[in-house]
């Protein structure tokens, strides 16, 4: 099966988005997710400070017509300019274990990236320093 990725739009998908790690994680004892209001706010660009000097966009990946995957591409422009970097940010990256997804995910923030001029990519991280940053992976239970 082919792993299609949408790009997120309307108030819709970016619940999707943002319930798809608690699904995932649900029977993981060591997952501590965001509360549900806090990531409401942090993708809305009215609420936000950060989207004043940042730019995002938010994918789902499906496969087989399920959701299996998600990512943040942020450009955080200010932070660019005083580092003198071209730099695409990827963040809230969580997905089924599937080398396809996880692949195709991290490509297309990546060519996301490259469409605006960026020529590096770094994450996870979030809009600014002050986002949580991570990854839940096996080994460090």
């Amino acid at each position: 099966m082919a792993v299609i990725i949408k790009r997120v739009s309307g108030k819709k998908n970016i619940r999707q988005f943002i319930r798809f790690n608690y699904e995932l994680y649900k029977n993981n004892p060591y997952s501590v997710p965001d509360l549900y209001s806090d990531m409401l706010r942090t993708f809305d660009k009215e609420k936000n400070a950060a989207f004043e000097f940042c730019e995002a966009e938010y994918f789902l990946a499906y496969k087989a017509g399920k959701l299996v995957g998600r990512i943040a591409g942020i450009i955080n422009h200010r932070a660019n300019k005083i580092w003198n970097k071209k730099e695409v940010r990827f963040g809230w990256i969580d997905f089924v274990d599937d080398m396809e997804v996880s692949s195709l995910l991290l490509k297309t923030v990546e060519e996301w990236g490259r469409s605006k001029g960026m020529e590096y990519i770094q994450g996870p991280l979030g809009f600014t320093d002050f986002d949580a940053e991570g990854m839940l992976i096996e080994g460090f239970d």
